[in-house]
């Protein structure tokens, strides 16, 4: 079995990506990793180097910025740039890791006896991971309807698929029709997301990127206080060792502004939130179709 794990990049460094960590926390369990490196004006490209591994491989593309969401064609660029460091994958299974995800080093076997089990199997195309996305610090987990609990982050190599948007996968049975990947669940293996952990000054560098491509307005600043208390929950557990060095040094829960007033959407994922108390459903969106395995 040969595994493959395939990212997309650009100006890492200047936007706090823990690039280094992401990549090196993956290396125990794949047999190459394809970068899709995109132009940089920081020291992103020497980060990557700097990791020493023949693993790993650059590829340096262009960045069609010309696309914007009023041709109906929204997150178009990083469908792109995700869906040429796919395509550049040899393995039987190709694992998506972004530049701000890091695996835990205790997962490393569970996913690979999770891989084994399943190669045989063609009805499994995608494998989904439980996502802990931290927020304002290291010991905080936002959890709500608004932010996804589980993504299918590892695709079967050997069918027609491609990433249309930069975080799920669409299988294309015709030229024409394409539909979510058939998945399983892996076995608890978890990724853990510090995107809402850097600066705010860095998140709202990337969001300004974002919404330029996007043909949107930026917004003005981001304070990370302007959110609702009761999604923020405690991390208890130990973090991956490759990003322990870059995670910036906290204590306690991180703290909402306590005079925050809630958004009708907040108040919507709050009545969500307990639903998904009674019933044990989760409300939020699945680019997936869970199958038996």
């Amino acid at each position: 079995m040969k595994i493959s794990g395939f990212t997309f990049v650009r100006n890492a460094e200047a936007f706090g990506y823990p690039v280094q960590a992401s990549i090196r926390s993956l290396l125990p369990l794949v047999d190459e990793f394809i970068v899709a490196l995109g132009p940089c004006s920081d020291n992103t490209e020497q980060l990557i180097r700097d990791i020493g591994d023949p693993r790993v491989r650059i590829i340096h593309t262009a960045w069609n910025e010309h696309v914007r969401s009023d041709t109906g064609v929204k997150g178009y660029v990083y469908g792109q740039q995700k869906t040429i460091a796919h395509f550049n994958c040899t393995g039987d299974w190709a694992f998506y890791l972004e530049a701000d995800e890091v695996v835990h080093e205790d997962d490393i076997p569970i996913i690979r006896n999770c891989l084994e089990r399943h190669l045989k199997n063609d009805r499994v195309e995608a494998i989904v991971f439980d996502y802990l996305h931290f927020y304002g610090n290291g010991n905080t987990i936002a959890w709500s309807p608004a932010w996804y609990r589980q993504a299918a982050r590892i695709i079967r190599n050997t069918i027609p698929a491609w990433g249309p948007k930069g975080l799920f996968f669409s299988v294309l049975d015709s030229p024409r029709k394409g539909r979510y990947p058939r998945a399983v669940t892996c076995d608890g293996a978890r990724i853990f997301h510090y995107g809402w952990v850097r600066s705010e000054e860095q998140i709202l560098h990337k969001h300004q990127l974002i919404k330029a491509l996007f043909g949107n307005k930026p917004e003005d600043n981001i304070d990370l206080g302007e959110v609702d208390p009761r999604i923020l929950r405690p991390f208890t557990g130990t973090h991956p060792a490759t990003v322990q060095e870059w995670l910036p040094k906290a204590e306690g829960l991180f703290q909402a502004n306590p005079t925050y007033r809630l958004t009708s959407r907040d108040k919507r994922h709050r009545i969500l939130l307990q639903f998904e108390k009674l019933t044990g459903y989760q409300f939020n969106r699945k680019h997936y179709t869970l199958i038996s395995g």
